[in-house]
């Protein structure tokens, strides 16, 4: 799985990530802002499961979700769309 996760970021194109695990009811809301900004910018993202790597699960286990803009974290617990927005056009 830790390869697969690595392969898998080093592929994609989305320029936002969500590092998330399961069960994480921030995460669920943070993923409902971020589909609506993708949506409105026609972008998509990424989510990434912080287990399936252990370097992920070192660095964000206590400040899930986090949210990044082409690598860089923007947001971690909350997004506000207009954060990401600008974000996004900062970028």
């Amino acid at each position: 799985a830790f390869l697969a996760s690595r392969a898998r970021r080093m592929l994609v194109s989305e320029r936002i990530a969500l590092y998330t695990k399961p069960g994480c009811h921030l995460c669920d809301v943070a993923r409902e802002v971020i589909e609506i900004v993708c949506a409105e910018q026609d972008t998509d993202f990424v989510e990434i499961n912080i287990w399936d790597d252990p370097a992920d699960a070192d660095r964000f286990a206590e400040r899930i979700p986090v949210i990044t803009v082409d690598g860089v974290e923007v947001a971690h617990f909350r997004i506000d769309p207009d954060r990401l927005r600008a974000a996004l056009g900062a970028a």
